[in-house]
């Protein structure tokens, strides 16, 4: 991964899955032992940015030994590559890129860069190029390297030894604005790097005619090359000079390049999958199984003129399966309906340790805090052999197909806030799904008890 010191692919063995061992190598332990805390923080704030199109920051640690110090993180491993190896072996095989492609990978990035940008505060990419872009392949794009300029700006000179930015790289200087690294600069810095990156998209190789750095003249006869007049001013307002000038990611999701209404498919799929976890697990087939397919699903009905029918048979259910994984999975993201709010990162991890010494009781570990969502819930409740306690069994699966079961004898005194708000403390569940876990619980617990009467 770029910027980063020694990168290794790792397996996961409690959840089965490959990801990246990533370090960080720091000579100057007493150095680092200064900005111990800060570096904490920091990490213990990038591991809460959640967001399909952005590489997720599973864990980290600190390793303090003899003379040398590191930092040890894992991120989530992207099976493709980076965009630029994929656009490389696009332009083999195709002699231009598919605009469709070009506008669900713009919005994507796009995506993630009006969530960071929302954050309160902000946080500014500052490393954005085609090598820090990964690809999936199912076309789901995310962006890496989040950590790299809140990591870099948290430290000082001294200790940044370690951080490599792309932007020392030659090859990649032209994905940086001309104010990158002074102090005023702010999120138009990764609205630059976005627009060399579409450029880059649509033309799939910006030609250096041999040279280790892109000069501005291949720039501009990439400039020149695009035929769609309105892609053109979309990737020229991004390449502004003047960054007060160049628009925000928010605003250009609603360019008339990528901005379009989405589909009432659209909408009840995401509508869908944000509820699927008050559903069974093979909900869809069962109800695919209970359908006539010569019923109506839809008409328009004309007058003086024949209207027109669409039946079930004539749905695809493979396709309706694999297009709810590809919304699940982030590739269809619903930006032009989302209210623009800040994003705030919790900070409560980030609280000063109290003295050792002072304190009246030992201060027990901190619980891991869960990072997956939970995309599914069941529960049974059961009445122990003399009918005076009921035990509840609560199925959990999580955002990676991982299977969590809990078991619990009810208390009188027992609710389902509580439960749900002590089930986020102890690391079960991520504190997003509180609510939603409070309520099913609720209705789980009228359900059963109303049948026992």
């Amino acid at each position: 991964m770029p910027g980063i010191q020694s990168t290794f692919l790792a397996m996961d063995t409690e959840e089965g899955v490959e990801v990246v061992w990533n370090e960080l190598l720091f000579t100057d332990k007493k150095a680092f032992k200064a900005h111990e805390e800060k570096i904490k923080t920091m990490f213990e704030q990038l591991v809460l940015v959640d967001h399909p199109n952005i590489v997720k920051l599973h864990k980290y640690w600190l390793d303090v030994k003899d003379s040398k110090a590191r930092v040890i993180f894992i991120t989530e491993y992207v099976s493709s590559g980076s965009l630029k190896q994929f656009l490389k072996k696009t332009k083999k095989n195709h002699k231009a890129m598919n605009a469709r492609a070009w506008k669900r990978w713009c919005t994507q990035i796009l995506s993630a860069l009006s969530f960071l940008h929302s954050c309160e505060p902000p946080i500014i990419h500052g490393n954005l190029t085609s090598d820090t872009i990964f690809i999936q392949h199912n076309g789901l794009i995310k962006i890496g390297s989040v950590w790299h300029r809140v990591f870099a700006n948290a430290l000082p000179d001294d200790l940044r030894s370690p951080i490599r930015i792309e932007r020392e790289e030659l090859r990649n200087l032209h994905f940086f604005p001309p104010e990158y690294g002074q102090r005023a600069d702010g999120t138009a810095v990764d609205i630059f790097s976005f627009g060399m990156c579409a450029l880059e998209m649509a033309v799939l190789e910006i030609q250096t005619n041999g040279d280790t750095r892109v000069s501005e003249e291949a720039i501009a006869r990439a400039r020149h090359s695009l035929d769609d007049p309105n892609m053109r001013e979309f990737i020229l307002s991004c390449l502004t000079l003047n960054p007060d000038k160049r628009p925000t990611a928010n605003s250009l999701l609603f360019h008339r390049v990528l901005f379009e209404v989405h589909s009432l498919k659209l909408l009840a799929a995401h509508c869908f999958i944000n509820h699927q976890y008050l559903m069974p697990e093979n909900v869809v087939e069962e109800k695919i199984k209970e359908l006539d397919l010569n019923m109506v699903m839809a008409e328009i009905r004309r007058e003086g003129r024949p209207g027109a029918q669409w039946r079930y048979s004539e749905v695809s259910f493979l396709e309706l399966d694999k297009f709810l994984e590809d919304v699940r999975n982030g590739i269809y993201p619903l930006m032009n309906f989302a209210v623009s709010r800040p994003h705030a990162l919790p900070r409560a991890l980030s609280q000063p340790q109290e003295d050792p010494q002072k304190a009246k009781t030992p201060t027990p570990e901190p619980f891991d805090v869960e990072t997956r969502k939970v995309v599914q819930m069941q529960c049974n409740m059961e009445l122990n052999e003399d009918k005076s306690q009921w035990h509840l069994t609560l199925l959990l699966i999580l955002e990676d197909k991982l299977h969590r079961q809990l078991s619990y004898d009810l208390l009188p005194t027992d609710n389902s806030k509580d439960l749900a708000t002590e089930l986020v403390h102890y690391g079960f569940i991520h504190e997003d799904d509180c609510e939603k876990l409070a309520t099913f619980l609720e209705n789980a617990f009228h359900k059963h008890r109303s049948q026992a009467l």
